[in-house]
């Protein structure tokens, strides 16, 4: 009985020396059998054996020769970028983005298009795949994981996508009908989180636990991040911050997920651009006419003080319950505000609340949102192919 219950040991060492060698690969580039053995801790002869096992799989392959010392020259090695591929698709009410991305993360295609001419989102999305993967001159086969990136709210318990207003074709019943047509593991994950995620992996939030996103466009949304883990909620609707009754909006009653919640009637993006108006300010979006304020100085002050005023009670709600170290403004107006507009936030929301967060403006990369599907779709695929290296 006890030699059944025994692990397999040797096998699961390999299995995590394999997994760290990887990883390794992937964030410090091409290495050596000996360099590889010094950052594991292996010895020489196990790390020859590791390289060994994973060439045989295909996972990794020289890529040169590092000069120096006595000797021949150490051959170099590194992960095969094309042995698992990913998709990040970022949904929008106009068009749709998709980027294909090989294992080692890096963008290898992109494509865009739009979504005013069909009326058949399976079928727009199924384009957008394939023409993602042809641009990275990848084999749809090669492709692990789709993670698609959409207003709304994700249901925990089907995976389907719900209340996305700004899509009313997007129906449920809609994932098992992707995951049917593209023959592919897909996921549906709620646009903001996305953001979130890329904050989190190179952006103001890299190495925080505990942080807040505040997205301010269109529409208004949160995501929430303890632990380093994204906080969804038992129905899925952590976040909607939208919805948050504040003082300064009327508090609809009876409200569905299709109307406009208090919060966001205070603090959209077309609650700023008529903030701005009031000040003589006039710009064809709230976003431009944020970014008018800040450009005219001491002028635009009045204009960011009211701004970050109905952001701050927002903010400060979230924070006296959820008590996070960094809020993140992210979104068109959180971008256009920039550090003026954070750092009014940050004092207004010190001065109505007995917290005090640092409020920083977004630093991830350009398209967060699809940035972020890829990190998490990348992050599931290295586990499944990272984690069974040993058969």
């Amino acid at each position: 009985m006890s030699s059944e219950r025994r692990p397999g040991t040797p096998r699961l060492l390999r299995a995590l020396n394999d997994r760290a060698a990887l990883e390794l690969l992937v964030d410090r580039g091409p290495l050596t059998r000996s360099q590889l053995g010094e950052l594991t801790g292996l010895s020489k002869v196990t790390a020859s054996q590791l390289v060994e096992r994973l060439e045989e799989r295909g996972l990794v392959s020289r890529v040169g020769e590092l000069a120096g010392g006595r000797g021949p020259n150490a051959q170099l090695y590194a992960v095969v970028p094309d042995s698992a591929h990913v998709v990040g698709v970022d949904v929008g009410p106009d068009r749709v983005v998709a980027a294909c991305a090989d294992i080692t993360g890096a963008m290898v295609g992109r494509v865009e298009q739009s979504t005013q001419d069909s009326d058949d989102p399976v079928g727009v999305v199924h384009e957008a795949v394939v023409r993602a993967a042809e641009r990275a001159r990848a084999d749809v086969s090669t492709v692990r994981r789709v993670v698609l990136g959409s207003p709304g709210l994700v249901d925990p318990a089907t995976g389907d996508i719900a209340f996305a207003v700004d899509l009313p074709r997007w129906h449920r019943g809609l994932l098992a009908a992707l995951r049917e047509d593209l023959r592919i593991p897909v996921v549906f994950e709620n646009d903001v989180n996305l953001a979130a995620v890329a904050e989190a992996h190179n952006g103001a939030a890299r190495g925080v636990p505990d942080f807040v996103l505040v997205w301010v466009s269109r529409g208004v949304g949160l995501a929430v991040v303890l632990g380093g883990r994204l906080h969804r909620g038992s129905a899925g609707a952590a976040g909607e911050i939208g919805y948050l009754p504040v003082p300064g909006a009327p508090i609809p009653r009876g409200l569905t997920r299709r109307g406009k919640g208090a919060f966001q009637q205070l603090a959209s993006l077309e609650a700023a651009r008529a903030v701005a108006r009031e000040h003589g300010f006039r710009a064809a979006t709230g976003a431009d006419a944020v970014a008018a304020a800040v450009a005219a100085g001491t002028r635009g002050g009045p204009v960011l003080d009211e701004v970050a005023r109905r952001l701050a009670l927002g903010v400060a709600s979230v924070c006296v319950v959820l008590d996070p170290e960094l809020v993140v403004l992210a979104g068109e107006v959180g971008q256009a505000g920039g550090d003026a507009l954070a750092g009014r936030v940050q004092h207004e929301v010190a001065a109505i609340a007995p917290v005090s967060p640092r409020v920083v403006v977004t630093r991830a990369e350009p398209e967060p949102v699809l940035h972020g599907a890829l990190v998490t779709a990348l992050d599931a695929v290295r586990e499944e192919v990272f984690g069974s290296t040993v058969s």
